[in-house]
């Protein structure tokens, strides 16, 4: 096998073009056989092993700077540098990022799993190797379609041609991005076949065609083909071009030789220049190629617990959303659903669906999403935007300033909150709390079972303001015996002794009440409250909490400036007759958090069930040696 014998990219220029299809059939049963057992994302992978053959073929990496955007297309790149013997750890704790990692390799330049950042990223280097003159050196970025559906590659695109940077950019454009819905290029970024020219250009072609003889008929039935190629060729040309960028293009994607003539010329060019690669998602696997939706985008390996769910209770959060955003559509004709390229990771495939016309998917561009969502309330509408929770912090400054400043009713509905596992710290979702909660104005709801989540979007459509709700992307709690809080208000789990009480939040419901459970075998009967809402919190619970001996609140995300703190201050400021209880505030620390297992996370952080309990008795101690003290 040819894979065994490359641990560099070096080794690539040995092998012939009949050996190099050989190596990238291997690549390729190589990635099915590892990502169908560790899960991962495999279509996209699949879609490049051509591509970057050829680009390691042309340039020498790490001495020429080769960037991925994203990098969850990087893993043919890993292959190549080095770490085929610990793909069995894709993804696993202590193993291999399922993204470029600067820790794992010097031929990984940035960690980058959140688009349309890499050519920000080429603009800067590029800058910096011209300032140090090392100008043999060159800078390429690999960028799917999708992450120009984000508008930050806008901004960099932009000033790459105003500063005539030398930076070679790889369009992979596989016409589908995340979901095929979001980003064809031809049909993204201009539309040629509405130009007046164009038209009139068309029209006089299929003229002339009727009336050549003997083969006119046929010329004129392929001037379709023909006219659809034009616009992949031209379109782009002439939009990159406007920008200062050279282009070249559209190539095969799987024509190693095409690219590397490609590749060598561009490398030669002074100044930036992009060409232009169609490639195939998922190519080489036919269940990949048959998913219409995704391509196998990524591939999850399901947990039992999951796969053997009853149909009749939803088995995840988002399955609970999916279903209460379709009962809440039939309420409400003014709500309307938006998402940034992923309708189906955030359950609104069944909504785009069942409601088209009230339906926006934006692509890679969460910015654009809320406020476009502020825009849609400002007209009336009530618009819910459901991203992922670490993409939440992109757009950051729409929620405060266009959302929270103007008072409006947008519902964020924030997916994969809290620790997430597999994909690393650049997707634990552990910030959208603080975050949320430094907005003013803003509810923020947490639902601790799958049949919280419907009442708390029914309640989120009736505020005249901003809400968020966040839930994980672990299994869903049942709440076998229905019970849930209503409105704004907390929900008394268990009342205690008065000794202790435990505020959690979402997840962290059952962690706190098996965490009560062992206390209870040493004596100490503590009050569990179920948060329900963080803000604005619940005033019977803040009174009741502030008469313990001890509050501790227990959350999964961010401690500083999270929940716990913003709890223990509401409590501080509602209860100024009361002695302050000791506190103690558990959540995520303030560090980057690897990837893992997320329970075997939590566990680690003393956020289970005998940490939380461990952590009341170790500040119970304090708490009496204190007193012993005075």
């Amino acid at each position: 096998m040819h894979l065994d014998d490359i641990n560099d990219p070096a080794h690539l220029r040995a092998l012939s073009h009949s050996q190099l299809e050989q190596l990238a059939a291997e690549i390729r049963e190589f990635i099915v056989s590892t990502v169908t057992t560790t899960g991962g994302h495999l279509g996209s992978n699949l879609g490049v092993v051509e591509l970057t053959l050829a680009v390691h073929r042309v340039f020498a990496s790490p001495h020429d700077i080769i960037l991925w955007d994203t990098g969850h297309q990087a893993y043919v790149h890993k292959l190549l540098t080095g770490r085929k013997a610990g793909f069995g750890t894709l993804r696993q704790p202590g193993g291999l990022s399922g993204y470029p990692s600067r820790r794992e390799s010097e031929h990984d330049w940035i960690e980058n799993s959140h688009a349309s950042t890499a050519l920000s990223y080429a603009q800067g280097i590029a800058e910096g190797l011209r300032l140090r003159g090392e100008t043999e050196r060159r800078v390429v970025a690999v960028v799917g379609d999708g992450s120009l559906t984000g508008g930050m590659a806008y901004e960099a695109l932009n000033n790459l041609g105003h500063a005539g940077s030398r930076v070679i950019i790889v369009l992979n454009d596989n016409g589908r991005s995340y979901a095929p819905t979001v980003s064809r290029l031809s049909e993204g970024l201009t539309h040629l076949r509405l130009n007046p020219s164009y038209v009139h250009a068309r029209e006089r072609a299929r003229r002339l065609l009727r009336r050549v003889p003997v083969v006119g008929g046929l010329a004129y039935s392929s001037v379709h083909g023909l006219t659809s190629a034009v616009r992949e060729i031209v379109t782009p040309h002439r939009f990159f071009e406007a920008l200062g960028i050279r282009y070249a293009g559209p190539i095969d994607g799987h024509d190693i030789a095409g690219m590397e003539q490609a590749f060598a010329n561009a490398a030669e060019w002074d100044g930036p220049i992009l060409v232009h690669v169609l490639t195939q998602k998922g190519r080489g696997y036919a269940p990949a190629e048959e998913d219409e939706i995704q391509r196998l985008h990524d591939f999850k390996v399901q947990p039992a617990s999951v796969q053997g769910s009853a149909k009749t209770a939803p088995a995840t959060y988002t399955d609970a959303f999916t279903r209460a955003v379709l009962d809440a559509a039939e309420e409400h004709p003014d709500l309307y659903a938006i998402t940034a390229a992923m309708p189906g990771p955030t359950g609104l495939l069944p909504f785009q669906a069942a409601y088209p016309e009230r339906f926006l998917d934006v692509g890679i561009a969460e910015q654009h999403a809320v406020t476009a969502a502020a825009g849609m309330a400002m007209a009336g509408l009530r618009p819910v935007v459901a991203v992922y929770s670490t993409f939440f912090s992109r757009a950051f400054d729409q929620a405060n300033l266009d959302v929270g400043l103007h008072g409006l009713p947008v519902v964020f509905v924030l997916d994969r909150a809290g620790i997430t596992g597999d994909d690393g710290p650049s997707h634990h979702g552990v910030l959208d709390m603080a975050l949320c909660l430094s907005i003013p104005g803003m509810t923020v709801f947490a639902p601790s079972s799958a049949q919280e989540v419907a009442p708390m979007l029914e309640e989120a459509l009736a505020l005249p303001g901003p809400s968020a709700i966040r839930f994980p992307k672990t299994a869903a709690r049942q709440a076998h015996d229905g019970v849930v809080g209503t409105r704004l208000s907390a929900r008394l789990v268990h009342r205690g002794d008065g000794s202790v009480c435990l505020l959690a939040v979402g997840k962290m419901v059952e962690a706190a009440e098996e965490a009560a459970g062992k206390l209870a075998g040493d004596g100490i009967d503590a009050t569990v409250w179920d948060v329900r809402v963080v803000s604005p919190a619940d005033p019977e619970m803040l009174s009741d909490a502030a008469a313990h001996g001890l509050v501790v609140t227990v959350e999964d995300g961010v401690r500083a400036g999270g929940a716990g703190t913003f709890l223990v201050d509401a409590m501080r400021s509602c209860t100024t007759d009361l002695p302050l209880a000791p506190v103690r505030v558990l959540g995520i620390p303030r560090a980057y958090v690897p990837q893992g297992r997320p329970d075997a996370i939590l566990t680690e952080l003393g956020l289970d069930g005998p940490g939380i309990a461990a952590s009341v008795s170790e500040a119970l101690d304090v708490e009496r040696r204190r007193l012993e003290r005075a």
